[in-house]
């Protein structure tokens, strides 16, 4: 093995899978486990479980640098390689990781740990399901496509923020059998969001849904400069963000009614009436946000027992028609676009006989849509909590009750709800109840 110094503080590992770049390993005990790394990529490579199970396992305690380590030594591989790019998503913790290299931490406390050794927020992202599973819901599967591939967003993330995920319950399936060895399996409901924290935890603000990579990255930054400020001695945590959250809603206002006034739609109140005993809903839930909508409501309206009347309903949040909201999203249309690491995943996702095009002009529309309704639906309300001094302070566990309260009134699919709005116990179905 030949370790040669390429700068100050980066180093280059020569072995026989290829050169290995790693930075920040200057120090003797880093140069010592050189070697380390080196075996532990071999292994985690491995055709035997056993082996590459625990090469991953070691290899996470790596953390970056692990998933670097195993990116850079396969990555001509990875593309055509199943076996390799699964070894890299447990070693990462994420599906698709092979187009985001981006480690995730599991555990909060954790985190939070690392959080106060790097002076970095943290961006833990609430979701149904395993965000290291192919069928996790669906908004999680479109942040794997369209924000963590995307070059600046992923780059963000690894330079300034620590990373948490954790599920909220299970995503439900369902799965239709064709009867001739074909099954189709969908996720049929469930929402995401990213809270950024500080690090002891605490809640600065949050990023509902699906997002532009441009709109995802403004906020990341933006909540970062907060973060930033945060860890001046002496500074007053509460009156910060409570500034914060009021110049943001205040802006976002007066965003909301140019829009409509460019529009020439009546003008009305950005926040809509409190949803104080939601009622779950998966159709309902479903329509809260485009994207979701166009995959999982035609199952549902198949596979669900809910009247006719209930696949289209009103949301308490819809303050546009569907038309109205998809002619706001065209003002905004022109930033929205995947590049070609977001597009390396659809391509590798879609069907040979599918058109790349549509699908892609598609999916950046929806995206469109998704982003204005998310800022001045879920965002809005959002940072009113905070302006009004919610979540702040005083209560030790600020982020379980502010996540609380996003699935309860904004996603619709409250704890309480133990079926997420799937089973109408007022219809008679001819099968026993739900177990």
């Amino acid at each position: 093995m030949l370790v040669k110094k390429m700068s100050a503080n980066s180093w280059m590992i020569s072995i026989g899978l290829g050169a290995i770049a790693l930075t920040n390993i200057a120090t003797p005990q880093a140069r010592a486990e050189q070697p380390i790394l080196e075996n532990l990529v071999q292994q985690a490579a491995s055709k035997d479980q056993t082996t590459s199970q625990q090469a991953i396992a070691k290899l996470r305690e790596f953390k970056n640098a692990g998933v670097d380590v195993f990116w850079t030594a396969y990555q001509k591989d990875l593309p055509n390689n199943s076996q390799l790019r699964a070894t890299l998503d447990a070693i990462c913790q994420q599906k698709d990781c092979d187009a985001s290299r981006l480690y995730w931490y599991k555990d909060l406390e954790a985190a939070k740990t690392a959080s106060k050794e790097t002076g970095k927020p943290i961006l833990s992202l609430r979701l149904l399901g395993n965000l290291a599973d192919e069928l996790s819901c669906a908004n999680s599967r479109f942040f794997r496509t369209a924000l963590y591939p995307n070059a600046e967003v992923s780059q963000l993330l690894r330079d300034r923020f620590i990373l948490h995920w954790q599920s909220e319950r299970p995503v439900p399936k369902v799965t239709i059998d064709f009867g001739d060895g074909r099954k189709l399996e969908q996720t049929i409901t469930g929402n995401s969001i990213h809270y950024i924290l500080d690090s002891e935890g605490r809640p600065i603000d949050a990023i509902p849904g699906l997002y532009s990579p441009q709109a995802f990255i403004d906020n990341l930054k933006d909540a970062e400069g907060v973060a930033r400020s945060l860890q001046t001695n002496n500074v007053n945590r509460r009156e910060v963000v409570v500034k914060y959250h009021r110049d943001r809603y205040a802006k976002l206002e007066k965003k909301w009614r140019a829009d409509l006034t460019r529009l020439r739609l009546p003008l009305q109140p950005l926040l809509p009436l409190a949803v104080t005993d939601p009622k779950a809903s998966a159709a309902l839930a479903s329509r809260l946000t485009v994207g979701k909508m166009m995959v999982e409501l035609p199952t549902l309206s198949r596979t669900v027992g809910e009247p006719l009347t209930e696949l289209n309903p009103t949301s308490p949040f819809d303050k546009l028609s569907d038309a109205n909201w998809a002619r706001l999203a065209s003002l905004y249309q022109n930033r929205v676009y995947l590049d070609q690491g977001s597009l390396k995943v659809m391509e590798r996702k879609l069907s040979p006989t599918a058109s790349m095009r549509t699908v892609v002009n598609s999916f950046e529309k929806a995206i469109a849509q998704d982003t204005v309704r998310n800022e001045y639906v879920f965002h809005a309300q959002i940072h009113n909590w905070f302006a009004n001094g919610e979540f702040i302070t005083g209560d030790t566990n600020l982020l379980t009750t502010l996540n609380r309260r996003v699935y309860d009134q904004l996603f619709l699919t409250p704890a309480s709800d133990p079926w997420l709005g799937l089973v109408n116990e007022n219809i008679y179905t001819g099968i026993s109840k739900a177990q």
